[in-house]
């Protein structure tokens, strides 16, 4: 493989959230640090010497991709998820948290329901409820190792809470699933059916192992693409979380304009040119370190699974299909709901994350060296090994 993801970087003094934050947030001290979802690996050596040539221009005046960028944008959708887009749906914004944050100002009012998949990402919560909106839950089911959706919860939510507008995670973060099409499309006819904007979240939609694909859920009809937002980012594909930029697809003109209005009346007046740089960079020289970070992935995913499986009786194992994260049950070690992240950091040093609506669980990044996982798997086992036996008082999933 000629690009190394087994030597560990030292991301430390680098003002890092990830490696130099956690103690400031009060997470735990001198802890392996496998909570906040970004990577430890150097990007892609191109986006680096673009990045090097952008520097040494020496002037950062205002400026805006150009039709290179889209170019490089739209061949990787094509060539990737078989997505043909046209250029005046992309909008650009630094974020897809901001971008999401943006759709729902647009499509809904203050105080209306807007319905999110539990266990859900946890800043999901907090931008509907700091937009003033209700946050309606339809629990995922989990049957074995795999989460699924129950369909008559989903469309029960929706009409007995008058839900505007849903927040779709696909590929699921935090549980890994990579939705079938055949998913996808049970929950936009529900969605057509009741009148419900679909904001699809898409940012790990590069993200997938073998056996599975991204299916972009705007591309299975014309009815869904007029009725979504897609939101999509080079950030966790190429680890560029700290060079943020977006592409938002918006085909309903209306629509479009209405979500640009929004964004340029929060103060956002265009993506700065750094982040264009390297993202136009990325999807033109990055496949190859893809195709190559998902095979590396894929074995720290085999690794954690027969560690899991093999040495830690009391942890249960969630399948990942997509993403770099991995979704483990400390249900039955015992702990009380709220002790349990505590104790993760305090005990094994390692600092994991926890997500709403589901108490017990907690989400691991595996996208460090393998022998950074190693590390933290067996300081896991150690801390689980010395635990004295705690009395289980922990929640249902919501």
């Amino acid at each position: 493989m000629p690009y190394d993801f087994d030597t560990a970087v030292n991301r430390k003094r680098t003002n890092s959230v990830k490696h130099d934050f956690a103690e400031q947030y009060g997470l735990g001290y001198n802890c392996i640090p496998l909570w906040i979802a970004d990577m430890d690996f150097r990007t892609v050596p191109e986006v680096c010497r673009a990045l090097q040539k952008r520097v040494e221009h020496g002037v950062f005046g205002y400026s805006q991709p150009g039709g290179g960028y889209f170019t490089a944008v739209g061949q990787w959708l094509a060539s990737r998820h078989n997505w043909r887009v046209e250029p005046r749906w992309l909008a650009l914004t630094e974020g897809v948290l901001p971008a999401v944050s943006t759709a729902i100002a647009v499509l809904t009012k203050p105080g209306d329901s807007v319905l999110i998949q539990t266990p859900s990402y946890n800043q999901f919560n907090m931008v509907i409820e700091k937009s003033r909106r209700k946050v309606v839950k339809n629990p995922l089911v989990l049957e074995g190792e795999a989460y699924r959706v129950d369909f008559d919860d989903f469309e029960r939510q929706i009409e007995r809470n008058g839900v505007k507008a849903f927040v779709l995670c696909s590929p699921h973060n935090p549980v890994g699933r990579v939705w079938t099409e055949d998913e996808l499309v049970s929950m936009g006819e529900i969605c057509m059916r009741h009148g419900v904007k679909v904001i699809s979240d898409e940012i790990f939609a590069d993200l997938v192992y073998p056996g599975h694909r991204h299916t972009v859920f705007a591309s299975l009809s014309r009815e869904f693409l007029d009725n979504t937002v897609t939101c999509m980012s080079p950030t966790k594909t190429f680890n560029l979380s700290g060079a943020p930029l977006s592409n938002i697809f918006i085909a309903d003109d209306d629509t479009r304009y209405d979500f640009e209005e929004e964004h340029k009346a929060r103060g956002n007046l265009g993506v700065s040119a750094l982040p264009a740089v390297a993202a136009q960079a990325a999807y033109e020289h990055g496949a190859p370190w893809l195709d190559e970070l998902m095979e590396y992935l894929g074995g720290n995913v085999a690794h954690a699974r027969d560690f899991v499986k093999g040495r830690l009786p009391d942890v249960g194992w969630t399948e990942p299909e997509g993403t770099y994260l991995l979704w483990l049950d400390f249900r039955r070690a015992g702990f009380w709901a709220r002790e349990l992240e505590a104790f993760i950091a305090d005990e094994a040093k390692i600092l994991l994350s926890s997500e709403p609506g589901a108490e017990g669980f907690l989400r691991l990044n595996l996208a460090s060296p393998r022998s950074v996982i190693e590390k933290a798997l067996r300081q896991l086992e150690g801390a689980l090994e010395r635990a004295p036996s705690r009395r289980a008082d922990l929640s249902p999933i919501e």
